[in-house]
């Protein structure tokens, strides 16, 4: 399995490597935005680590991004894993980046083996996710759980990582009805914040790529105080 650490401190990736290659990952460092996303596309990395904090040159206009940019550029091309490491406590920041789509988050400091079971279990979810199944067909509307790929009308509509987690979890029940908790539970699987809003956030960014007009969604309904829910028919 192939980490990339994308943080600036070089004691701390040093040390993040070495215990990530003592646990069978092979390891890329990359020191600044710009270098994290070249190497992302090289080496097509199984999971991101990387740091919210990441430093930005002002006397160059900008030429260095953030932390926050190199999500943005992330979740436009891949749907690749990204545990987001934060040096702020604040509830606010974390979700934030949750609504941006990463994955799971980490404040620093922290105990590297902690990282290493996040990063364990989000690989396990992964992986748990593209097992084989039946692709599932709702007339135009295709989802294949394996590929982890959508069609409409037969064009591939580009979901983020957590996009697809949603809509496959909706899918694979038609006519259920999921509360936010119990989606928050099984796109993340992480500690939430008691605010659900991240669902609500993810779930409107999923309408306007799959419904002809997301303002009167048909695939996906809302049930007013409760959650969401798939329609197999429309």
């Amino acid at each position: 399995m192939k980490i990339l650490i994308v943080d600036d401190d070089r004691e701390l990736t040093s040390s993040l490597g070495s215990s990530l290659e003592q646990e069978g990952f092979s390891v890329d460092i990359a020191r600044d935005g710009e270098s994290a996303l070249v190497i992302a596309r090289d080496i097509s990395p199984d999971l991101v680590v990387l740091d919210i904090d990441l430093p930005v040159d002002l006397m160059k206009s900008g030429q260095r991004m953030d932390g926050i940019s190199v999500l943005r550029l992330l979740r436009e091309k891949s749907d690749v894993p990204v545990l987001m490491l934060t040096s702020t406590s604040l509830d606010s920041v974390k979700v934030f980046t949750l609504e941006l789509g990463a994955d799971d988050y980490l404040t620093k400091p922290f105990n590297p083996q902690e990282l290493i079971a996040r990063i364990r279990a989000i690989l396990r979810r992964n992986k748990s996710a593209s097992g084989a199944e039946d692709v599932l067909i709702f007339g135009e509307l295709h989802i294949d759980p394996g590929a982890r790929k959508v069609w409409k009308n037969g064009c591939v509509i580009d979901l983020t990582y957590i996009e697809f987690e949603l809509l496959l979890t909706l899918a694979r029940r038609p006519g259920q009805v999921f509360s936010r908790e119990q989606l928050l539970e099984r796109a993340w699987k992480h500690a939430r914040f008691g605010s659900e809003r991240v669902v609500d956030t993810h779930m409107g960014n999923l309408r306007q790529k799959i419904e002809d007009d997301p303002a009167s969604p048909v695939w996906i309904t809302t049930v007013r105080g409760v959650g969401y829910r798939f329609e197999a028919e429309v």
